[in-house]
């Protein structure tokens, strides 16, 4: 189990997602109503995704919001440092 933790943590959050999917179809099931929110989360904001169905089971209060917000932090900063890292390549 270690070890299947350690490659979920190297190939990033939306393969995490992918295979808790795969793996537990139920769990996706209680707690989104449609498949369209997961599929979105996994191509925009997954690591939002994969903090929500860490804390969603319990319901979301107090605490939760941090892990939810840090997830949120961590999927804009993923963007604005691709952005950061490719500003010289969009000028030519």
């Amino acid at each position: 189990m270690c070890c299947g933790l350690a490659i979920l943590a190297f190939l990033g959050p939306r393969a995490a997602i992918i295979f808790w999917w795969l793996f537990r179809p139920l769990y996706f099931s209680t707690n989104f109503s449609t498949i369209l929110w997961p599929i979105l989360g996994i191509i925009f904001v997954p690591w939002l995704t994969l903090m929500y169905l860490i804390v969603a089971p319990g319901g979301i209060n107090g605490l939760d919001w941090l892990w939810l917000g840090l997830g949120l932090f961590l999927d804009i900063s993923s963007y604005s440092g691709s952005f950061y890292g490719n500003k010289n390549k969009l000028h030519g």
